[in-house]
């Protein structure tokens, strides 16, 4: 990119429940980033409602947009192009934000550019520094567990996923069990951190020869515990219980990338999504990446680990230098994904 330059991205996130817009200058300078989120309305209901996501997305864009050209203090003349994520994340919440940018950028003759969620999530490390490669990126969130291995700019190629819960949907299912209200991750993690790992949850997948995780039987292991306690009539300990179901997801979630570094050595590892806010999983790995002294550890600033829009402006700045335009046929992908790798590469 031409330093003298000022290209002026205005990004939508709108994948689940935050409608968040975000204007980016050069891809790693946040100069507004407005998150409204919506969990106050799913909370009732303990967890999110598609429907009623993307009836809160209609009543919050337009007003998002307003306020963050306002804080940028910059008008729609000032951009470069629209960003916005369209997939992967819950239909009607992805059509509210691709509708949106599309007509801004239709309106004001502006190229758009289609963003993956993911490549959002990791591209908030971007934000701090410059992501250097080859990068490997463990994305751990309520709807995504995956290892993306990105050998170069703008490629990125899952080595590993979860075969069913991902590792925060399994937190907030496990937080109904211990009577602690949907977002459950963070609680759960403070709980965690006053108990101790007296519990001896399955590590499933953990020793399989692939990068691949699983949550669901640990989950259900976790369930069946308090549930056969409760017939016996058997008070355990609740931050015990938060404590070893905690360990059991760090032990297959650290276990894994080690491993993943061993066979694909890169210059960088990225934690990003919303579970890498987790104190447990950060500590974790901090320690574990001292085995890796030519690999720097990025942790994405708690601010940028859940859905926002600043991350999809500096996924989209790249995305814009390397010519990746939409047009007006542009549609919400739920299910999108990265590319697989099928063989390791040495």
């Amino acid at each position: 990119m031409n330093l003298l330059t000022r290209d002026l991205i205005l990004s939508f996130e709108s994948s689940c429940d935050e409608t968040s817009v975000a204007v980016i200058e050069n891809g790693d300078t946040i100069l507004s980033n407005i998150v409204a989120t919506q969990i106050k309305s799913h909370q009732r209901f303990g967890g999110v409602v598609p429907e009623v996501a993307s009836r809160h997305h209609i009543e919050q864009i337009t007003g998002c947009i307003k306020d963050a050209l306002k804080q940028a203090k910059v008008s729609y003349d000032d951009l470069t192009a629209v960003a916005v994520t369209y997939g992967p994340g819950l239909v009607g919440a992805l059509l509210i934000g691709v509708t949106a940018a599309k007509a801004v950028a239709w309106a004001h003759h502006l190229p758009l550019i289609p963003v993956n969620h993911l490549a959002g999530h990791i591209y908030a490390a971007h934000l701090v520094e410059p992501i250097e490669f080859p990068a490997m990126a463990l994305v751990v969130s309520g709807g995504h567990t995956e290892l993306v291995y990105m050998p170069e700019e703008n490629k990125f190629e899952i080595i590993g996923e979860t075969r069913d819960d991902a590792a925060g949907e399994a937190y907030d299912k496990i937080g109904r069990v211990l009577g602690i209200n949907y977002p459950a991750g963070k609680p759960v993690d403070e709980m965690a951190h006053r108990g101790h790992n007296t519990f001896d949850f399955p590590r499933a997948m953990d020793t399989d020869d692939n990068f691949d995780f699983s949550f669901s039987g640990l989950k259900s292991a976790f369930i069946n515990t308090v549930h056969h306690a409760d017939q016996i009539h058997e008070e355990l300990n609740k931050a015990d219980l938060a404590a070893s179901f905690q360990q059991a997801v760090v032990d297959v979630l650290s276990d894994k990338t080690v491993r993943a570094l061993h066979e694909y050595p890169v210059k960088q590892l990225i934690l990003a999504g919303g579970v890498a806010a987790n104190r447990g999983l950060r500590d974790r790995l901090t320690a574990d990446m001292e085995q890796f002294p030519n690999t720097k550890l990025e942790l994405v600033p708690l601010s940028l680990c859940g859905d926002n829009a600043a991350m999809i402006g500096a996924a989209g700045e790249m995305l814009y230098q390397h010519g990746v335009r939409a047009d007006a046929t542009l549609n919400a992908d739920p299910g999108l994904e990265f590319d697989w790798i099928k063989e390791p590469v040495k």
